[in-house]
């Protein structure tokens, strides 16, 4: 799916997110509001990865939502 429908249709793609990062919170997922470098900063920050690492697993993510 691209981003502008993920952005389109975020309420309905958090739960996936929340499901995939268990470790982002309502509050992150309602500050990233379907921004997509939003996203890769909290994957990152809250999982330690570089950011390579978590652009490649929204992506991922993104794929299939």
């Amino acid at each position: 799916m691209n981003w502008d429908t993920i952005k389109g249709k975020w309420k309905q793609a958090t739960g996936s997110a929340k499901s995939k990062w268990g470790e982002l919170t309502d509050d992150d997922l309602q500050q990233i509001d379907g921004d997509r470098q939003r996203l890769v900063g909290k994957v990152q920050e809250k999982y330690g990865l570089a950011k390579d690492e978590a652009e490649k697993q929204v992506d991922e993510w993104a794929e299939k939502v």
